[in-house]
């Protein structure tokens, strides 16, 4: 098969593999008919190199049709359409059972202490075989696929797999109260989102903070009031109090991370980072690696005191500098991680039918064959044409 597969720093290629198969009796394999590519995908292409292997398959937004069943799978079947998270759920244990798929207890990769595992994504989270090919070998598939409607188009139901459950659990954790207030910084995909879902549940003030031109049009056509970074710069925090009677939204949603813009000095430290062979660059980013915190520190400024960080966007650092005396002294809440993609879906699959409240159907601004993978991968890191989110089809 077709597979999209990482080789290097910014080199990700389209290579022939080999075709997944069966292995548990619980398996499935997926054909992929859609497969977006994340904001995360781009910390693989960018930065965690480290924990990669030439060759591995990236991508972790893939939906599609199955193609074969293991011997034990009752719930699916083939010719059955189906959603895949992205994070690797038994459904059975007891962090499933409170709801906290991605800390699952059956996939967690607990030789390097993380949670559970996640397609496309590294050594840090299992090495897992991505979605981002023609076909996908997907495990527990009696409880980790999500089955849809044959009949709407892919962009329909494809950001099941991560963007709306991300984006939904980033607005669930901000907490904003009734008609309340909430600034989203970034507004890539996961950001965009998490907009439009704050406003549809009755925020009357939503933020969007960002720098792409782009970006800030989408947001704007979807009632969000927009602060350009190119305009405001450092000064982010008096505008947004400015708007709210000199305290601050009750919630931000930093929908940003690792790469933030600004810290040059942290950037280059990444940068060597993610050029030294692998054993050498995977001991550094364990032990000393420090992220870009321009995007949570400005979280932490504009938030008002007593209100609530849901911090969305992906952070690897080992000693980040957290700024625990504005933390304590505002009293603010904080909350975080990886989504629980099948925790939210029965909240957001009434959303998707014909009214597409959440305007998902027109929400991919690029759909591309597989085979144009990666140039999309270098238009999506360098913010070109126009690029917020692409979904490619195999």
């Amino acid at each position: 098969m077709r597979a999209l597969t990482w080789h290097g720093k910014r080199d990700v290629r389209v290579d022939t593999v080999p075709d997944p198969e069966i292995t548990e009796p619980t398996d499935i394999i997926v054909r992929i008919t859609s497969t977006g590519i994340c904001g995360s995908d781009l910390h693989l292409y960018e930065i965690l190199g480290p924990y990669l292997e030439p060759g591995d398959i990236l991508g972790h937004e893939p939906m599609g049709i199955v193609e074969e069943v293991g011997s034990q799978v009752t719930a699916v079947s083939v010719g059955d359409r189906v959603v895949v998270p992205f994070n690797i759920s038994c459904g059975t244990c007891w962090m499933c059972g409170q709801g906290l798929h991605s800390q699952c207890e059956t996939t967690q990769v607990t030789e390097r202490g993380m949670g559970a595992a996640l397609f496309g994504y590294s050594k840090l989270y299992g090495q897992v075989p991505g979605g981002q090919a023609e076909l996908l070998r997907v495990p527990f598939g009696d409880k980790l696929p999500i089955k849809v409607p044959h009949g709407p188009p892919d962009q329909r139901y494809v950001y099941l797999s991560d963007v709306l459950p991300t984006a939904w659990q980033s607005v669930a954790y901000a907490d904003i109260p009734s008609g309340g207030s909430v600034t989203v910084l970034g507004l890539g995909p996961i950001g965009d989102m998490a907009a439009r879902i704050a406003l549809h549940q009755g925020a009357s003030l939503v933020i969007g903070v960002d720098l792409v031109p782009e970006r800030l049009a989408r947001a704007r056509d979807r009632g969000v009031h927009t602060i350009d970074l190119n305009e405001h710069g450092t000064n982010v925090g008096e505008e947004v109090r400015r708007l709210t009677a000199g305290r601050g939204t009750d919630a931000v949603i930093e929908a940003v991370g690792m790469e933030a813009h600004g810290a040059p000095l942290v950037r280059a430290a990444q940068n060597i980072a993610g050029r030294l062979p692998d054993a050498i660059g995977e001991r550094l980013m364990d032990r000393v690696g420090v992220d870009r915190m321009t995007a949570f520190n400005t979280a932490v400024d504009v938030v008002r005191r007593g209100g609530t960080i849901s911090l969305i966007g992906v952070y690897g650092g080992s000693v980040d500098p957290v700024p625990m005396a504005g933390l304590f002294d505002k009293q603010i809440q904080l909350r975080m991680g990886q989504a629980n993609v099948k925790r939210w879906v029965d909240d957001i699959m009434p959303l998707l039918d014909d009214e597409d409240v959440l305007g998902v159907d027109s929400f991919a601004t690029h759909t591309l064959p597989l085979e144009e993978g990666p140039q999309a991968y270098k238009t999506f890191q360098a913010k070109e044409d126009g690029m917020v989110k692409a979904v490619l089809t195999p």
